[in-house]
């Protein structure tokens, strides 16, 4: 309201337009200053919760337990064999989950009444997805480790769709920690295009590790 404030403190204008000028120029500088915020904060990727996966190298240690300390690597079952406990699963669980899980088996166990357990990240496995189909640069790319990645910017970095493609109906096969499938089908063109068809739903749509994508070709 600053500058409102000091228009009526200027001296009395010549004329109704010079008037009439100076409203819009103080209208439009008020419009500019409250629009900028807003456009700074588009376009950030996600930040995504990392889960623990097949092959990961991870460091378990427990407070005051030094014995207890270990550095292993998640096995093709999703576990990883701790000191006395045996073969804890901790695949698909953030870090937080899996330092819960262990803590509540040390203390059902009743090895440690009240277990401290901390859990890192040594090396990370290769986190990839495939795409194949009707696209320009078909292969495996590497998904970023705490960050997430859509179906439209996994089809841009592979250089587009062909001429031939049906982006309207792009398929995503999962394959669930417990062994089931899940197929997904996503409107990609609908979305880079900016059609009012787009859904929310496929704009929001995240790829996993191990996801396979397949762009169907286009009847003619």
């Amino acid at each position: 309201m600053s500058h409102l404030r000091h228009l009526f403190l200027w001296p009395r204008c010549p004329s109704p337009a010079c008037l009439l000028a100076v409203v819009c120029l103080a209208l439009a500088a008020a419009s500019l200053h409250a629009q900028t915020p807003a456009a700074s904060t588009t376009n950030q990727r996600k930040t995504l919760i990392y889960r623990i996966a097949t092959n990961d190298s991870i460091r378990i240690g427990v407070f005051q337990e030094p014995d207890l300390d270990i550095i292993g690597r998640v096995d093709m079952k999703g576990t990883i064999n701790l000191p006395l406990l045996g073969s804890v699963k901790v695949v698909g669980l953030s870090i937080a989950e899996a330092q819960a899980t262990v803590e509540t088996a040390y203390r059902e166990g009743r090895y440690l009444r009240n277990p401290q357990v901390t859990i890192t990240v040594e090396v990370y496995a290769p986190r990839e997805v495939s795409i194949q189909g009707q696209i320009k640069s078909p292969g495996r790319y590497v998904l970023p480790i705490e960050q997430t990645m859509t179906v439209i910017e996994l089809v841009t970095k592979a250089n587009g769709f062909t001429d031939t493609a049906k982006g309207t109906a792009v398929n995503i096969t999962r394959i669930n920690p417990d062994g089931t499938k899940q197929v997904f089908t996503v409107d990609v063109e609908s979305l880079i295009k900016g059609k009012n068809k787009a859904k929310a739903s496929d704009d929001a749509f995240v790829l996993l590790p191990g996801d396979i994508v397949y762009v169907p070709e286009r009847l003619i």
